[in-house]
């Protein structure tokens, strides 16, 4: 392992994502290895993750499981396009992954990465209601403070104005609901009690635009990267009844809540609400090979299917890493992990001790509100005159304390591997409160 930072010129050339270049540059922080819990930087420094890299090393970093899964299929099949030939191992990951799905989406299309995924899911949206005689869905919906990855459709729906800002129009059909942020909801633990009614800001697209215009209504169960934002006690299922009354399908995007992060296999499952189609990625296949996939209700493949002639392509649509082996190899690799060690149920239990221990901070000046579900916390920092500054400055003082915190403006999500034990948990609280208090 290397001990010297690089000199400035070796990292001239990589224009790196979501990420301040010149500073960067100017102090690198960079990864050389990782292992359970932990990374480990350029100095040798052991670094604790408490956000499952991007919310996405659900079985921690390095699991020998995989690494011999990848490399087997690799000596074995490395690569087959999956346009008119397919590889075994992506129907057996398809069979695989459609156990753990919500009852009734058991029809899985295989992207690369949560943003093909959201993409994807447009697509299908649109077929699906052409193939039925209803073309003129062509609306979608989505909120405020979405994030749906960063694709040109993915961008549409997104209600991050940095994400958008730059990029023109995009797809014009989108409207956007409320957040559901609400200041008397600071500090609520699980579901917030007050704000259902914002749901019904859906039923007013309805009246606005026409209840026979609209495609489908996108929601992420919680808005992850904008800081988990939680839905209040009953809004999912009041969309849920406004996307049945008026036959809009309801997409959930859990490409952040998906595979153990709210103690089930997706939180749609949590919370008893079921979309008609969802998007996963990240911890699908614990991050160690990029993938997605999207899941429909059968009913929804059937009409596309169908409606085609036979024999001919019912779908223009795929990747050339759709359903690649060696993701899939990961991928059931993955699943084995998190079935063998109960990793669901592991983080379920885990739970309330992670969320007395990130409550227990709300005594600090600097945070504004504390919002937590499952494995996963949001926190708000007090803002300087800049918007997003105090969470780059956090986000920087917390690394350089031993952690590794995702920042996104001013605030925190913290989402440790279901694999932590208890004393990672002390540890990452201390830090914490260590590197708050004085900032």
């Amino acid at each position: 392992m290397s001990t010297d930072t690089p000199a400035i010129s070796d990292l001239d050339h990589h224009w790196l994502p979501f990420t301040a270049n010149r500073d960067f540059k100017r102090d690198p922080r960079l990864m050389v290895k990782a292992e359970g819990m932990y990374y480990w930087n350029h100095q040798g420094e052991r670094i604790l993750d408490a956000s499952s890299g991007l919310f996405c090393c659900a079985a921690g970093h390095c699991r020998p499981e995989i690494t011999q899964a990848v490399t087997q299929q690799l000596q074995t099949l490395d690569y087959t396009p999956h346009f008119q030939l397919a590889s075994p191992l992506s129907f057996t990951a398809a069979q695989r992954l459609a156990q753990i799905t919500p009852t009734g989406l058991d029809r899985i299309f295989f992207s690369a990465s949560g943003s093909d995924a959201v993409d994807t899911s447009l697509k299908i949206a649109l077929a699906y209601h052409r193939a039925k005689g209803d073309g003129q869905r062509t609306r979608f919906i989505s909120r405020e403070r979405a994030y749906h990855g960063v694709n040109m459709g993915g961008t549409a729906l997104s209600g991050l104005v940095n994400n958008r800002l730059a990029f023109g129009s995009g797809m014009t059909a989108v409207a956007h609901l409320r957040h559901t942020w609400l200041p008397e909801n600071r500090f609520s633990r699980g579901l917030p009690a007050n704000g259902a009614e914002l749901a019904d800001d859906l039923l007013r697209m309805v009246q606005l635009y026409g209840k026979d215009t609209i495609a489908a209504c996108y929601i992420e169960p919680i808005a992850g990267s904008t800081g988990a934002v939680m839905p209040p006690v009953g809004y999912l299922e009041r969309i849920r009844e406004i996307c049945d009354e008026y036959g809009i399908l309801l997409v959930f995007d859990e490409v952040i809540t998906g595979f153990g992060r709210t103690g089930k296999a997706f939180a749609s499952q949590s919370f008893g609400v079921t979309p008609d189609i969802m998007t996963m990625a990240k911890a699908i296949t614990n991050a160690a090979i990029p993938m997605g996939a999207i899941a429909v209700k059968r009913e929804i493949y059937d009409t596309i299917v169908e409606q085609a002639p036979n024999d001919g392509v019912e779908f223009f649509h795929g990747y050339t890493y759709s359903g690649h082996p060696v993701a899939c190899a990961a991928m059931l690799a993955t699943l084995d992990i998190y079935e063998q060690e109960q990793l669901f149920e592991r983080g379920e239990t885990l739970s309330p001790y992670f969320l007395d221990a990130m409550y227990s901070l709300q005594d600090l000046p600097v945070i504004t509100d504390i919002r937590g579900y499952g494995m996963l916390v949001g926190m708000d920092f007090a803002p300087t005159a800049k918007a997003g500054e105090r969470g780059g400055l956090i986000q920087k003082a917390l690394f350089k304390a031993g952690l590794h915190v995702k920042t996104t403006g001013d605030a925190g999500i913290i989402a440790p591997a279901l694999i932590a034990e208890r004393a990672h948990i002390d540890t990452l609280c201390d830090i914490l409160r260590t590197v708050l208090k004085d900032i």
